[in-house]
Protein backbone atom coordinates (compact mmCIF):
# COMPACT_ATOMS: atom_id res chain seq x y z
CA UNK A 1 0.00 0.00 0.00
CA UNK A 2 1.74 3.94 -0.79
CA UNK A 3 1.86 5.93 2.21
CA UNK A 4 -0.19 8.33 3.58
CA UNK A 5 2.35 11.25 2.58
CA UNK A 6 2.28 9.75 -1.41
CA UNK A 7 -1.61 9.68 -1.65
CA UNK A 8 -2.18 13.22 -1.11
CA UNK A 9 1.03 13.59 -3.37
CA UNK A 10 -0.86 11.52 -5.81
CA UNK A 11 -4.32 13.30 -5.38
CA UNK A 12 -3.12 16.73 -5.76
CA UNK A 13 -1.10 15.42 -8.84
CA UNK A 14 -4.38 13.99 -9.83
CA UNK A 15 -6.46 17.71 -9.97
CA UNK A 16 -2.89 19.38 -11.79
CA UNK A 17 -1.76 17.23 -14.37
CA UNK A 18 -1.86 18.86 -17.69
CA UNK A 19 -1.76 22.70 -16.65
CA UNK A 20 -4.33 25.10 -14.35
CA UNK A 21 -7.91 24.77 -14.50
CA UNK A 22 -8.61 27.21 -17.58
CA UNK A 23 -11.12 27.47 -20.44
CA UNK A 24 -8.41 25.81 -22.48
CA UNK A 25 -8.68 22.74 -21.02
CA UNK A 26 -11.03 19.95 -21.67
CA UNK A 27 -11.85 18.69 -17.81
CA UNK A 28 -12.22 14.41 -17.65
CA UNK A 29 -13.28 13.07 -14.49
CA UNK A 30 -12.37 10.04 -12.60
CA UNK A 31 -13.17 8.24 -9.75
CA UNK A 32 -11.76 5.25 -8.05
CA UNK A 33 -10.50 3.99 -4.62
CA UNK A 34 -7.49 5.78 -4.00
CA UNK A 35 -7.67 4.69 -0.36
CA UNK A 36 -9.85 1.96 1.33
CA UNK A 37 -9.67 -2.03 1.46
CA UNK A 38 -9.19 -1.98 -2.16
CA UNK A 39 -6.84 0.86 -2.97
CA UNK A 40 -5.13 -1.45 -5.09
CA UNK A 41 -7.24 -1.70 -7.94
CA UNK A 42 -7.80 2.27 -7.99
CA UNK A 43 -3.93 3.35 -7.42
CA UNK A 44 -2.79 1.09 -10.21
CA UNK A 45 -5.76 1.99 -12.28
CA UNK A 46 -5.12 6.24 -11.66
CA UNK A 47 -1.52 5.32 -12.81
CA UNK A 48 -2.46 4.06 -16.21
CA UNK A 49 -5.03 7.29 -16.39
CA UNK A 50 -2.70 9.88 -15.35
CA UNK A 51 0.07 8.79 -17.87
CA UNK A 52 -1.93 8.73 -20.73
CA UNK A 53 -3.26 12.00 -19.84
CA UNK A 54 0.22 13.49 -19.50
CA UNK A 55 1.33 11.96 -23.07
CA UNK A 56 -1.32 13.29 -24.59
CA UNK A 57 -0.77 16.51 -23.68
CA UNK A 58 2.81 16.71 -24.03
CA UNK A 59 1.88 15.76 -27.60
CA UNK A 60 -0.03 18.84 -28.14
CA UNK A 61 -3.44 18.04 -26.52
CA UNK A 62 -7.06 17.03 -27.86
CA UNK A 63 -8.69 19.85 -30.49
CA UNK A 64 -6.34 22.96 -29.33
CA UNK A 65 -6.79 22.30 -25.70
CA UNK A 66 -4.52 20.08 -22.51
CA UNK A 67 -6.74 17.17 -20.78
CA UNK A 68 -7.23 18.15 -17.24
CA UNK A 69 -7.95 15.20 -14.91
CA UNK A 70 -10.43 16.38 -12.21
CA UNK A 71 -9.75 13.12 -9.56
CA UNK A 72 -12.31 11.82 -6.85
CA UNK A 73 -11.62 9.22 -4.11
CA UNK A 74 -14.38 7.21 -3.57
CA UNK A 75 -12.14 5.51 -0.36
CA UNK A 76 -13.49 1.99 -1.03
CA UNK A 77 -17.10 3.15 0.36
CA UNK A 78 -20.12 2.34 -0.69
CA UNK A 79 -22.28 4.90 -1.91
CA UNK A 80 -19.43 7.31 -2.61
CA UNK A 81 -19.20 6.46 -5.91
CA UNK A 82 -22.64 8.02 -6.83
CA UNK A 83 -21.63 11.08 -4.90
CA UNK A 84 -18.04 11.52 -6.92
CA UNK A 85 -20.04 11.52 -9.94
CA UNK A 86 -22.60 14.09 -9.01
CA UNK A 87 -20.32 16.13 -7.62
CA UNK A 88 -17.78 15.74 -11.08
CA UNK A 89 -20.67 16.02 -13.48
CA UNK A 90 -22.56 19.22 -11.43
CA UNK A 91 -19.54 20.78 -10.25
CA UNK A 92 -16.40 19.99 -12.02
CA UNK A 93 -18.65 19.68 -15.58
CA UNK A 94 -16.43 17.10 -16.98
CA UNK A 95 -17.00 15.95 -20.26
CA UNK A 96 -16.39 12.24 -19.22
CA UNK A 97 -16.33 10.02 -16.19
CA UNK A 98 -13.65 7.26 -16.07
CA UNK A 99 -13.79 4.39 -13.76
CA UNK A 100 -14.55 2.48 -11.87
CA UNK A 101 -12.45 -1.07 -11.87
CA UNK A 102 -15.13 -1.99 -9.68
CA UNK A 103 -18.61 -3.50 -11.22
CA UNK A 104 -20.66 -2.60 -7.56
CA UNK A 105 -19.18 0.97 -8.17
CA UNK A 106 -19.46 1.63 -11.36
CA UNK A 107 -23.02 0.64 -11.07
CA UNK A 108 -23.83 3.16 -8.46
CA UNK A 109 -22.48 6.06 -10.81
CA UNK A 110 -23.89 4.94 -14.16
CA UNK A 111 -27.01 5.55 -13.67
CA UNK A 112 -26.33 9.25 -12.70
CA UNK A 113 -23.79 9.34 -15.87
CA UNK A 114 -26.69 8.42 -17.91
CA UNK A 115 -28.76 10.61 -16.66
CA UNK A 116 -26.82 13.28 -17.06
CA UNK A 117 -25.76 12.25 -21.28
CA UNK A 118 -21.96 12.16 -20.10
CA UNK A 119 -20.20 9.35 -21.22
CA UNK A 120 -19.01 6.98 -18.97
CA UNK A 121 -15.85 4.39 -19.65
CA UNK A 122 -15.26 2.00 -17.24
CA UNK A 123 -11.53 0.50 -17.28
CA UNK A 124 -12.22 -2.87 -15.30
CA UNK A 125 -15.61 -3.39 -14.50
CA UNK A 126 -16.68 -6.90 -15.64
CA UNK A 127 -20.47 -7.23 -14.78
CA UNK A 128 -22.83 -7.83 -17.69
CA UNK A 129 -25.09 -5.28 -16.10
CA UNK A 130 -22.90 -2.13 -16.04
CA UNK A 131 -23.21 -1.32 -19.57
CA UNK A 132 -26.86 -2.17 -19.67
CA UNK A 133 -27.11 1.13 -17.04
CA UNK A 134 -27.76 2.67 -20.61
CA UNK A 135 -26.06 4.01 -24.23
CA UNK A 136 -23.69 6.63 -22.30
CA UNK A 137 -22.15 3.68 -20.39
CA UNK A 138 -18.96 2.44 -22.01
CA UNK A 139 -15.91 0.05 -20.70
CA UNK A 140 -12.52 -1.03 -22.18
CA UNK A 141 -12.35 -4.43 -20.71
CA UNK A 142 -14.17 -8.09 -21.57
CA UNK A 143 -17.09 -8.93 -19.43
CA UNK A 144 -17.79 -11.34 -17.24
CA UNK A 145 -19.63 -14.19 -19.63
CA UNK A 146 -16.49 -14.58 -21.77
CA UNK A 147 -14.49 -14.72 -18.26
CA UNK A 148 -16.71 -17.18 -16.73
CA UNK A 149 -16.86 -19.04 -19.72
CA UNK A 150 -12.96 -19.32 -19.89
CA UNK A 151 -12.30 -20.34 -16.03
CA UNK A 152 -14.71 -23.09 -16.87
CA UNK A 153 -13.20 -24.42 -19.60
CA UNK A 154 -9.44 -23.51 -17.98
CA UNK A 155 -10.64 -25.53 -14.96
CA UNK A 156 -11.78 -28.44 -16.79
CA UNK A 157 -8.87 -28.31 -19.72
CA UNK A 158 -5.83 -27.38 -17.60
CA UNK A 159 -7.03 -28.47 -14.11
CA UNK A 160 -8.20 -31.57 -15.38
CA UNK A 161 -11.08 -31.16 -12.55
CA UNK A 162 -14.39 -32.99 -12.82
CA UNK A 163 -15.48 -31.61 -9.15
CA UNK A 164 -15.31 -27.87 -8.11
CA UNK A 165 -16.24 -25.84 -5.19
CA UNK A 166 -17.44 -21.91 -5.65
CA UNK A 167 -16.68 -19.46 -2.60
CA UNK A 168 -18.43 -16.08 -3.73
CA UNK A 169 -19.66 -12.80 -1.89
CA UNK A 170 -22.89 -12.18 -1.67
CA UNK A 171 -21.99 -8.41 -1.09
CA UNK A 172 -20.36 -8.19 -4.39
CA UNK A 173 -21.64 -7.87 -7.82
CA UNK A 174 -19.01 -8.97 -9.90
CA UNK A 175 -18.68 -12.16 -7.35
CA UNK A 176 -21.70 -13.43 -8.07
CA UNK A 177 -21.90 -13.01 -11.57
CA UNK A 178 -18.45 -14.70 -12.46
CA UNK A 179 -20.06 -17.39 -10.37
CA UNK A 180 -23.26 -17.94 -12.28
CA UNK A 181 -21.13 -17.53 -15.58
CA UNK A 182 -18.85 -19.99 -14.72
CA UNK A 183 -21.48 -22.97 -13.17
CA UNK A 184 -23.30 -22.21 -17.02
CA UNK A 185 -20.41 -23.32 -18.51
CA UNK A 186 -19.33 -26.18 -16.47
CA UNK A 187 -22.30 -27.81 -15.61
CA UNK A 188 -23.22 -28.51 -18.86
CA UNK A 189 -19.77 -29.59 -20.03
CA UNK A 190 -19.97 -32.28 -17.59
CA UNK A 191 -18.41 -31.16 -14.33
CA UNK A 192 -19.85 -31.20 -11.11
CA UNK A 193 -20.52 -28.15 -8.64
CA UNK A 194 -20.18 -30.11 -5.37
CA UNK A 195 -20.41 -27.30 -3.02
CA UNK A 196 -21.07 -23.76 -2.86
CA UNK A 197 -20.29 -21.26 0.07
CA UNK A 198 -21.03 -17.63 0.07
CA UNK A 199 -18.92 -14.84 2.35
CA UNK A 200 -19.12 -11.48 2.29
CA UNK A 201 -16.65 -8.46 1.83
CA UNK A 202 -14.58 -7.85 4.68
CA UNK A 203 -15.37 -11.08 6.26
CA UNK A 204 -11.64 -12.57 7.95
CA UNK A 205 -12.41 -15.82 8.81
CA UNK A 206 -13.16 -18.85 6.02
CA UNK A 207 -12.97 -21.52 7.84
CA UNK A 208 -16.79 -22.75 8.15
CA UNK A 209 -17.28 -22.63 4.62
CA UNK A 210 -13.85 -24.23 3.77
CA UNK A 211 -14.62 -26.88 6.21
CA UNK A 212 -17.82 -27.79 3.93
CA UNK A 213 -15.92 -27.66 0.91
CA UNK A 214 -12.97 -30.33 2.16
CA UNK A 215 -15.77 -32.59 3.35
CA UNK A 216 -16.94 -32.10 -0.27
CA UNK A 217 -13.55 -33.79 -1.89
CA UNK A 218 -13.23 -31.47 -4.28
CA UNK A 219 -10.37 -31.33 -7.28
CA UNK A 220 -10.29 -27.60 -7.32
CA UNK A 221 -12.04 -24.29 -5.98
CA UNK A 222 -12.94 -21.39 -7.76
CA UNK A 223 -13.11 -18.16 -5.80
CA UNK A 224 -14.54 -15.60 -8.04
CA UNK A 225 -13.53 -12.27 -5.29
CA UNK A 226 -11.39 -10.00 -4.71
CA UNK A 227 -7.91 -10.23 -3.75
CA UNK A 228 -7.64 -9.62 -0.22
CA UNK A 229 -10.61 -12.13 1.03
CA UNK A 230 -9.57 -14.51 -2.11
CA UNK A 231 -5.75 -14.43 -0.31
CA UNK A 232 -7.24 -15.03 3.23
CA UNK A 233 -9.28 -17.97 1.53
CA UNK A 234 -6.21 -19.77 0.29
CA UNK A 235 -4.11 -19.22 3.03
CA UNK A 236 -6.80 -20.59 5.57
CA UNK A 237 -7.39 -23.37 3.37
CA UNK A 238 -3.48 -24.47 3.26
CA UNK A 239 -4.07 -23.98 6.93
CA UNK A 240 -7.08 -26.62 6.99
CA UNK A 241 -4.88 -29.15 4.54
CA UNK A 242 -6.90 -28.25 1.84
CA UNK A 243 -4.33 -28.72 -1.29
CA UNK A 244 -6.06 -28.44 -4.28
CA UNK A 245 -5.96 -25.48 -6.55
CA UNK A 246 -7.79 -22.52 -6.07
CA UNK A 247 -8.32 -19.98 -9.19
CA UNK A 248 -10.22 -16.90 -9.24
CA UNK A 249 -10.79 -14.06 -12.01
CA UNK A 250 -9.54 -10.66 -12.31
CA UNK A 251 -10.66 -9.23 -8.82
CA UNK A 252 -7.44 -11.22 -7.77
CA UNK A 253 -5.24 -9.18 -9.64
CA UNK A 254 -3.01 -6.71 -7.41
CA UNK A 255 0.67 -7.04 -5.82
CA UNK A 256 -1.72 -7.33 -2.58
CA UNK A 257 -2.38 -10.79 -3.23
CA UNK A 258 0.57 -12.48 -2.79
CA UNK A 259 1.42 -9.72 0.03
CA UNK A 260 -1.14 -11.96 1.86
CA UNK A 261 -1.57 -15.43 0.83
CA UNK A 262 2.78 -15.19 -0.08
CA UNK A 263 3.58 -19.07 -0.41
CA UNK A 264 -0.19 -20.86 -0.04
CA UNK A 265 -1.18 -18.90 -3.56
CA UNK A 266 1.96 -21.38 -5.15
CA UNK A 267 -0.10 -23.80 -7.62
CA UNK A 268 -3.28 -21.47 -7.79
CA UNK A 269 -4.32 -19.14 -10.80
CA UNK A 270 -6.47 -16.29 -11.90
CA UNK A 271 -7.82 -14.43 -15.54
CA UNK A 272 -7.38 -10.82 -16.01
CA UNK A 273 -6.46 -8.49 -19.14
CA UNK A 274 -3.02 -7.92 -19.43
CA UNK A 275 0.27 -9.55 -18.85
CA UNK A 276 3.60 -7.46 -18.86
CA UNK A 277 5.93 -10.06 -19.94
CA UNK A 278 3.73 -10.44 -23.09
CA UNK A 279 6.00 -9.95 -25.65
CA UNK A 280 4.41 -7.18 -28.42
CA UNK A 281 5.77 -4.51 -28.98
CA UNK A 282 3.29 -2.46 -27.84
CA UNK A 283 2.77 -3.83 -24.43
CA UNK A 284 7.36 -3.72 -23.97
CA UNK A 285 6.69 0.47 -24.86
CA UNK A 286 3.97 0.73 -22.44
CA UNK A 287 5.62 -1.13 -19.92
CA UNK A 288 8.71 0.73 -20.09
CA UNK A 289 7.01 4.31 -20.23
CA UNK A 290 5.00 3.07 -17.12
CA UNK A 291 7.65 1.99 -15.29
CA UNK A 292 9.83 5.31 -16.51
CA UNK A 293 6.91 7.19 -14.89
CA UNK A 294 6.19 4.90 -11.42
CA UNK A 295 9.40 4.78 -9.86
CA UNK A 296 9.98 1.27 -11.75
CA UNK A 297 6.23 0.03 -10.77
CA UNK A 298 5.22 -3.11 -13.26
CA UNK A 299 2.28 -2.29 -14.51
CA UNK A 300 -0.83 -4.20 -14.16
CA UNK A 301 -3.97 -4.73 -16.10
CA UNK A 302 -5.92 -2.34 -14.52
CA UNK A 303 -2.81 0.21 -15.16
CA UNK A 304 -3.02 -0.76 -18.99
CA UNK A 305 -6.99 -0.63 -19.19
CA UNK A 306 -7.02 2.84 -16.81
CA UNK A 307 -3.91 3.78 -19.77
CA UNK A 308 -6.32 2.66 -22.84
CA UNK A 309 -9.68 4.01 -21.03
CA UNK A 310 -8.14 7.45 -21.76
CA UNK A 311 -7.14 6.43 -25.14
CA UNK A 312 -10.24 5.65 -26.56
CA UNK A 313 -11.74 8.43 -25.09
CA UNK A 314 -9.63 11.07 -26.54
CA UNK A 315 -9.50 9.08 -29.75
CA UNK A 316 -13.27 9.35 -30.04
CA UNK A 317 -13.09 13.48 -28.77
CA UNK A 318 -10.54 13.76 -32.36
CA UNK A 319 -13.58 12.02 -34.61
CA UNK A 320 -16.19 13.52 -32.87
CA UNK A 321 -14.35 17.49 -33.09
CA UNK A 322 -16.44 18.21 -29.68
CA UNK A 323 -16.74 17.30 -26.76
CA UNK A 324 -20.76 17.65 -26.63
CA UNK A 325 -21.82 14.62 -24.33
CA UNK A 326 -24.34 12.95 -27.69
CA UNK A 327 -22.15 13.79 -30.32
CA UNK A 328 -19.08 12.22 -27.69
CA UNK A 329 -21.14 9.09 -27.23
CA UNK A 330 -21.81 8.51 -30.90
CA UNK A 331 -17.85 8.76 -31.62
CA UNK A 332 -17.42 6.63 -28.69
CA UNK A 333 -20.06 3.86 -29.96
CA UNK A 334 -18.03 3.92 -33.32
CA UNK A 335 -14.75 2.90 -31.82
CA UNK A 336 -13.50 0.11 -33.87
CA UNK A 337 -9.89 -1.55 -33.84
CA UNK A 338 -8.23 0.89 -31.80
CA UNK A 339 -4.56 -0.41 -30.97
CA UNK A 340 -3.94 0.29 -27.27
CA UNK A 341 -1.68 -1.43 -24.38
CA UNK A 342 -4.58 -4.03 -23.29
CA UNK A 343 -5.04 -4.70 -26.77
CA UNK A 344 -6.88 -3.73 -29.74
CA UNK A 345 -10.54 -2.42 -28.69
CA UNK A 346 -13.93 -2.68 -30.83
CA UNK A 347 -16.70 -1.94 -29.17
CA UNK A 348 -20.01 -4.10 -29.61
CA UNK A 349 -23.51 -2.40 -29.68
CA UNK A 350 -23.80 -3.09 -26.25
CA UNK A 351 -20.44 -0.65 -25.82
CA UNK A 352 -18.85 -3.70 -24.83
CA UNK A 353 -15.15 -4.76 -25.54
CA UNK A 354 -13.98 -7.92 -26.94
CA UNK A 355 -10.48 -9.05 -25.61
CA UNK A 356 -8.75 -11.80 -25.22
CA UNK A 357 -8.25 -13.36 -21.44
CA UNK A 358 -4.74 -13.91 -20.21
CA UNK A 359 -4.20 -16.71 -17.79
CA UNK A 360 -1.57 -16.15 -14.66
CA UNK A 361 0.07 -18.63 -12.60
CA UNK A 362 0.85 -18.37 -8.97
CA UNK A 363 4.45 -20.32 -8.22
CA UNK A 364 7.64 -19.08 -6.41
CA UNK A 365 5.97 -15.82 -4.61
CA UNK A 366 5.49 -14.76 -8.57
CA UNK A 367 2.60 -14.02 -10.91
CA UNK A 368 3.63 -15.43 -14.36
CA UNK A 369 2.38 -15.64 -17.54
CA UNK A 370 0.47 -18.63 -18.08
CA UNK A 371 -1.56 -18.38 -21.45
CA UNK A 372 -3.92 -16.62 -23.65
CA UNK A 373 -7.46 -17.25 -24.51
CA UNK A 374 -9.10 -15.44 -27.12
CA UNK A 375 -12.83 -14.92 -27.53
Amino acid sequence: MKTPTLLLALAALATLVGCSRSRDTIKVGEYASLTGKEAGFGQTSHHGVVLAIEEINAAGGVLGKQLELVFEDNQTKPGESATAAKKLLSREKVVALIGEVSSGRSLEAAPIAQAAKIPMIAPAATNAKVTQVGNYIFRVCFIDPFQGTVMAKFAKDDLKAKKVAILSSVSNAYSLGLAKYFKETFVPAGGVVAAEKNFSEGDKDFRAQLTAVKAANVDAVFVPGYYTESALIVRQARELGLKMPFFGGDGWEDEQLLNIGGEALNGCFYSTHFSPENTDAAVAKFVAKYKGRWNGEVPGAFSALGYDAVYVLADAIKRAGTTDGPKLRDALAATKNFAGASGVTTLDQDRNASKPATIIALKGGKATFYKTVAP
